[in-house]
């Protein structure tokens, strides 16, 4: 059995994601590559290994709670803890939209990936994460969750139209606020962490920023030290303003 510290990254096939479970591997973590699709999540951690990475591909679909279940399973039968989940995965469901026009089905979506994924896998990898002796939680949030962004109509940010995607996010916000409460005592750290706008399938391959630097503020709050803050969100420019 490793004795490196264990990471699990839902989401890891790709994007921020690999980015992230790329970053803890070289931070020396045994990283957990959780993907939807298993055979796009073997391929990438055929690439983390081939960089020198110790990385496992998980099968995991937040989607999809007999997976979740059957992940937390894999996962504690072989490491028998986890030091640190990292909520990745979610989607800008097709048809996103405005207030006015958007179809209850696609708020449904975003808030069922979103939202109840996060909390279901949160759940399910939590008495692992009891097990190891200071663990962290990093819950990917994003600056159009923030009400004093979103609602200041200078701000950039009040011009985007995807209200599941923006409300799903404030959700994660007090999902993490939440649970941060929960855990104080415990040792276990909850923060949330926004990436900004960066070239990927979500945030448009035309961003300024690249997944590496988006990636870093996760990877931060994944390695905090013991008196590190809980219950906040943050940026690369520090704690957001939420």
């Amino acid at each position: 059995m490793t004795t490196n510290k264990i990471a699990l990254v839902t989401g890891a096939n790709k994007g921020i994601g690999k980015e992230i479970a790329r970053q803890l591997g070289a931070g020396g973590f045994t990283v957990l590559a959780g993907a939807r699709d298993a055979e796009r999540g073997e391929l990438a951690v055929k690439e983390l290994v081939a960089e020198g990475i110790d990385a496992v591909a998980i099968q995991l679909d937040v989607d999809d709670p007999a997976s979740v279940r059957a992940a937390a399973a894999k996962v504690g039968a072989a490491y028998g803890r986890l030091d640190v989940l990292v909520n990745n995965a979610a989607i800008i469901p097709a048809g996103d939209d405005a207030v006015s026009r958007i179809d209850g089905g696609v708020l449904r979506a975003a808030f069922e990936t979103n939202v109840i994924g996060l909390v279901e896998v949160t759940q399910a990898f939590l008495p692992l994460l009891r097990t190891a002796p200071a663990a962290r939680i990093v819950n990917l949030s994003t600056s159009l969750a923030s009400f004093a962004q979103v609602g200041d109509p200078e701000s950039r940010m009040s011009t985007v139209e995807t209200l599941g995607y923006n409300s799903s996010k404030a959700a994660v916000n007090m999902v993490t606020v939440m649970l941060a409460n929960e855990l104080r005592g415990t040792g276990i750290l909850v923060n949330g962490a926004d990436p900004g706008n960066c070239a990927t399938d979500m945030g448009g391959w035309d961003a300024a920023r690249t997944p590496a630097q988006g990636a870093a503020v996760a990877v931060q709050l994944a390695t905090l030290p013991q008196d590190g803050p809980t219950g906040q969100v943050y940026a690369e420019e520090g704690r957001l303003d939420w």
